[in-house]
């Protein structure tokens, strides 16, 4: 038998009856039965016992439950002293208790179909026992206490493994029924087991040394209630009492019989009205269940169009955040792009400048520029340098005004945007609450549905890998926003850095024109005007002989800074169009069919006579030393001088510190850019300034 067991709950209809049984035998005028069978009982109720003791019943029946002892916990026989009739069959009853000879009043009973090992020895003190049925059960042997039972007149022990029987069972006088399984039986021998009782006790009384006398002889003291002792063991009595007491319990038995009747009928009755109670139920239970049904189908309909809404909204949302996203991330890849570009050009253009600082003597030129001559101050053109200077100081201011307004539009524009986040968190929220609400609504019936659970678990899962790699997208373009910041503090930084300088060169400048020469800062921006840089001068120089004459043929040598710029030989000529020409910044349209018929006719010329293409005697092209003979670039600078750096094209002074956008030139210190408005070596308008830093 194991430790722990679960103890089995009956069932609702089980529940009623012993109810109802309970309630029956505690009515006025009921019987002396207390029927709870067929209640799916694992022990007796505690109520049982206190009704027996109470209302003096004599019959017990608790067949086919699920007993497996007869007495539980905190109650005692005594509750039962007055039971006659025990009605135990069909249990899993494993033994009985050991002080069942207290039911002194027991005359029937009955544990057939039980798993009983073992009878108690206390049984023999049941004096009044008539019945005893032992039947179906794991029985080995009797008790030797079996021989005290001087009313038992049935005993049945068959359908077990009881092998003999004791000798002390011939003190039973009174015994008219044995039954047993004759064929497993050893003592007696089988062929006495087989001829029935009366051979059976014959057998026993003779080898006991008892003389045997018929049961019949022995029943009337049994019958009667009150006879006394000594009347057992004698042959005869008084008949007349044995058969006033035959007719009294015969009455007795129909009256039983015709209440039992009646009980049955009621029983009926009540099974009939229990019956219809519980169709009505069931009713009941179909009818809630279709509005429940309703009611969830509604909730989930409802659920089902605030999802999709809240997922139209969410889809929105997203498909914004990632064109805002993408927007950005174009943006910052296109900077990157051009710093790169930048940095890059800034490299070219230090290697090509550092040629400048081998031709000329900043010291020299220095002093030069600040030397103003007499011919110089007669050659001013007042008006035109004062009202270039005023153009120079008009578009200064514009663009300061263009910049504030840039930055006052940015602010509104993020105010804009912040607002318009916090107002769709907002919706978004209230949208969260409403479905909250209905989700608690209907949250003790989806509880119960494993299929929307699972669905549930699913979204939810999906949900939050989609939100992971939305939270891995945000930190990288977060990390990306923290380099484009710093990178912006810095070039703030050294934008007040350079306007700091500025101040100071132009103090300096103040100081040394304390001559008070007239018309000194005229003369130096004319100066400045009619100067073309360096570097300009040398691209332009390396251009081939041939197209600069062409261009001075055709009254077009102003435009030997835009072919010197953009390195254009006679070779890249031939493979352009006007288009081409249109776009490098050629806008006659008649000049740019003649250059490009003059280029190809010179073209035609050199493959006749190549010598027209190598230069004349003694003329040296400002070209890089070769290092190979297949591979010449005219404008890379010497091995020797790859570590100088460019100066300013403005102050001849400083290093060229500074990058102008859109052109890309690197040509000016950060004292002198800041005035500027045009690119001195292009003639562009400049639409940022950066400042690099050169690694040493």
């Amino acid at each position: 038998m194991p430790l722990f067991f679960r103890k089995r709950k009956p069932s609702e209809e089980a529940r009623k009856r012993l109810e109802y049984q309970m309630c029956l035998a505690k009515e006025a005028g009921a019987d002396d039965i207390l029927d709870i069978s067929k209640c799916e009982l694992s022990e007796i109720p505690f109520g049982a016992f206190a009704t027996c003791k109470v209302l003096q019943k004599k019959v017990l029946i608790v067949h086919t439950n699920h007993l497996t002892s007869l007495l539980p916990k905190s109650c005692s026989l005594l509750s039962l002293a007055t039971i006659k009739v025990l009605d135990l069959h069909d249990n899993q009853l494993t033994a009985l208790p050991d002080d069942i000879g207290q039911l002194t009043a027991l005359q029937v009973l009955n544990v057939e179909r039980n798993q009983l090992t073992y009878l108690p020895r206390s049984i023999g003190n049941l004096i009044q026992l008539q019945t005893l049925n032992v039947k179906d059960n794991r029985l080995k042997e009797l008790p030797d206490t079996l021989g005290e039972l001087r009313s038992l007149r049935t005993l049945d022990i068959s359908e077990s493994e009881i092998q003999r029987l004791p000798q002390m069972l011939a003190h039973v006088r009174t015994l008219e029924t044995l039954s047993l399984d004759a064929s497993s039986m050893v003592y007696p021998p089988q062929e006495v087991c087989g001829a029935g009782t009366e051979a059976i006790q014959q057998f026993l009384c003779k080898a006991s040394g008892l003389e045997y006398y018929p049961p019949s002889q022995y029943l009337l003291p049994v019958l009667e209630q009150d006879g006394a002792e000594n009347s057992r063991d004698s042959p005869s009595g008084p008949t007349d009492r044995f058969s006033s007491e035959e007719v009294e319990w015969q009455n007795r038995f129909s009256d039983y019989e015709k209440r039992k009747e009646q009980k049955m009928l009621e029983k009926l009755e009540f099974e009939r009205r229990l019956e219809l109670g519980q169709r009505e139920h069931a009713q009941l239970l179909q009818q809630s269940s279709s509005q429940k049904d309703e009611i969830l189908q509604t909730v989930r309909e409802e659920q089902s169009r605030l999802e999709q809404g809240l997922s139209e909204r969410q889809r929105c949302l997203d498909a914004e955040r990632q064109r805002l996203q993408e927007q950005l991330k174009q943006t910052e890849q296109n900077i990157s792009n051009r710093i790169q570009k930048l940095l890059q050009e800034n490299q070219r253009q230090k290697k090509s400048s550092e040629i400048l600082k081998l031709l000329e003597n900043e010291r020299i030129r220095m002093e030069q520029l600040m030397s103003i001559t007499q011919e110089e101050t007669e050659n001013l053109r007042r008006r035109e340098i004062a009202s270039a200077m005023q153009q120079m100081l008009t578009e200064s201011c514009n663009s300061r005004l263009i910049q504030m307004a840039y930055e006052s539009q940015r602010q509104n524009l993020v105010q804009q945007a912040c607002s318009s986040m916090a107002e769709m968190d907002e919706r978004f929220q209230q949208i969260l609450s409403w479905q909250q609400m209905d989700q608690n609504k209907a949250i003790s019936q989806i509880l119960q549905e494993s299929a929307m659970q699972k669905a549930a678990f699913e979204a939810l899962q999906v949900k939050k890998d989609l939100m992971h790699r939305q939270i891995r997208k945000q930190e990288m373009i977060s990390e990306q926003r923290w380099v484009l910041s710093s990178l912006l503090q810095q070039l703030l930084k050294e934008k007040t850095q350079r306007e700091e300088e500025l101040r100071e060169i132009l103090t300096e400048l103040e100081a040394k024109s304390e001559t008070k020469q007239e018309n000194y800062w005229l003369i130096q921006y004319q100066r400045l005007l009619n100067q073309k840089p360096l570097s300009l001068k040398l691209q332009e120089e390396g251009l081939e002989r041939q197209l600069v004459a062409l261009l001075v043929e055709l009254s077009a040598e102003h435009y030997l800074p835009i072919f010197a710029h953009h390195r254009i030989s006679l070779d890249m000529l031939s493979r352009m169009g006007p288009g081409d020409l249109a776009k490098v910044g050629v806008s006659e349209a008649g000049l740019r069919h003649q250059i490009l018929r003059r280029a190809q006719e010179l073209l035609d010329a050199t493959r006749t006579r190549p010598e027209l293409l190598k230069p004349p005697q003694g003329e040296v092209l400002p070209t890089a030393p070769e290092e190979r003979p297949e591979a010449v670039r005219p404008s890379a600078p010497c091995a020797e001088v790859e570590a100088q750096t460019s100066e300013c094209v403005v102050c001849l002074e400083r290093e060229a510190q500074m990058i102008f956008l859109n052109c890309g030139h690197v040509c000016c210190c950060q004292q002198c850019c800041q005035p500027l408005r045009t690119c001195p070596l292009c003639r562009q308008d400049i639409a940022q300034r950066l400042r690099i830093y050169h690694s040493r």
